[in-house]
């Protein structure tokens, strides 16, 4: 199947607009067919003003380019696949998970505010205001430093290191890989990456998903891209957030890995954090079974167990 040149469905973001170039350039250099680029905006990217806890629904990144896919407007769209729900709408599918970069987050800060120690892994004094939107994030933040205030944060990428910046914040968290692929300027900030032993990231972070029609040609045109390795870990976070019934509100962290024999690794981290954002815990499991679907039980299992010992306190 040949087409003379593909539509890729982005968001118009920074960010959004470099992976959807990322993935034209792998389509014509792996597959010889051309791509245009036509944006689209999402509900995520109109309201601002709101914290992603109290925005209804799923999909605030998505909807409206799978719409545009459902419409034919589009031949495919691109995701950060963290954003992507678990339930796809009918007749599309994930034709293709590309490598996928470093999907750890990474804490910044004003010039020589950090002090990390083993006993202290983020390094952040006390009444700092830590700026995120993510009750993910905010919850393990909490969790290892319980005297810092969080604060939400809204914005692109570049944005929100303008207002660390402009000092409306004393640090922030973001993705490693976002800051990676932009190219940010980090200079004149403390830069930490956290490891998953400290912080781990939203399911699927740090990875692209190419969505088509599922009954499309297109489907199988894009196989060549997919990364069967990723793909197993993704399956396994993913699955586990789908058990979870999980979204933007669940302050909820996983992270998979291969291990030697094929063996998936799943560490998960469950948050329990106030309306107020003042005080949280975090509980951490971890499964290895040879199949993503079976890690991704045996850690939801865990931290049911783990769950009902908390409200039995």
């Amino acid at each position: 199947m040949t087409r003379a040149t593909l539509t890729i469905g982005t968001r118009g973001s920074e960010l959004a607009l470099w992976q959807a170039r990322r993935v034209a350039s792998l389509i014509a250099e792996r597959l010889g067919t051309p791509c245009e680029i036509e944006v689209i905006h999402t509900r995520g990217d109109r309201i601002q003003n709101v914290s992603f806890q109290k925005m209804e629904g799923k999909g605030f990144f998505t909807k409206e380019l799978q719409q545009a896919l459902l419409d034919g407007t589009v031949d495919l769209v691109v995701h950060s696949l963290k954003d992507l729900p678990t339930e796809e709408p009918e007749g599309l599918a994930v034709a293709a998970i590309p490598e996928r970069e470093s999907p750890l987050d990474i804490l910044l800060a004003r010039k020589g505010l950090l002090q990390p120690a083993p006993a202290d892994p983020l390094g952040l004094p006390p009444d700092s205001v830590l700026g995120t939107s993510s009750l993910r994030r905010a919850s393990q933040a909490l969790a290892l430093s319980p005297s810092i205030r969080i604060k939400p944060l809204r914005g692109n990428v570049p944005t929100r290191v303008r207002k660390l910046r402009e000092g409306l914040y004393d640090a922030i968290l973001l993705a490693a890989a976002g800051a990676t692929r932009l190219g940010l300027d980090l200079e004149g900030l403390d830069t930490l990456e956290l490891p998953p032993e400290v912080m781990l990231p939203a399911p699927a972070q740090g990875a692209l998903a190419i969505e088509t029609r599922r009954n499309d040609p297109v489907f199988e045109l894009l196989a060549p891209l997919d990364d069967i390795s990723a793909g197993r870990t993704i399956r396994a976070e993913r699955t586990l957030l789908q058990l979870l019934g999980g979204g933007c509100q669940v302050p909820f962290g996983c992270l998979a890995n291969e291990e030697s024999g094929g063996a998936i690794r799943l560490v998960a981290a469950l948050g329990i954090i106030d309306e107020a954002l003042i005080r949280a815990e975090v509980m951490r499991v971890a499964a290895v079974a040879q199949e993503p679907e079976e890690a991704a039980r045996a850690c939801h299992t865990a931290l049911e167990l783990a769950q009902h010992e908390i409200e039995e306190r």
